[in-house]
């Protein structure tokens, strides 16, 4: 588990930008039965009810872009 100090309140823009994305999508394929219109309104709306509901959702900070190091010399 990552150290809690580096988690910060996630915004309702995040959260919802998230919902719409898995609503259109599994893994990185297309969901094709997801209007990407409809996935918005419904993660727009489940972000509003979660707020009024009181959960907090947490973000971790961006991971660092992955260097393969291949061809490198020392």
């Amino acid at each position: 588990m990552p150290d809690d100090a580096q988690l910060r309140p996630a915004t309702a823009q995040e959260i919802a930008d998230s919902l719409s994305f898995a609503l259109r999508f599994d893994g990185r394929k297309r969901v094709h039965q997801a209007d990407e219109f409809m996935a918005r309104i419904t993660a727009e709306r489940l972000v509003q009810h979660l707020e009024r509901s009181g959960f907090v959702l947490m973000k971790q900070p961006p991971t660092p872009a992955h260097s393969a190091g291949f061809g490198a010399k020392p």
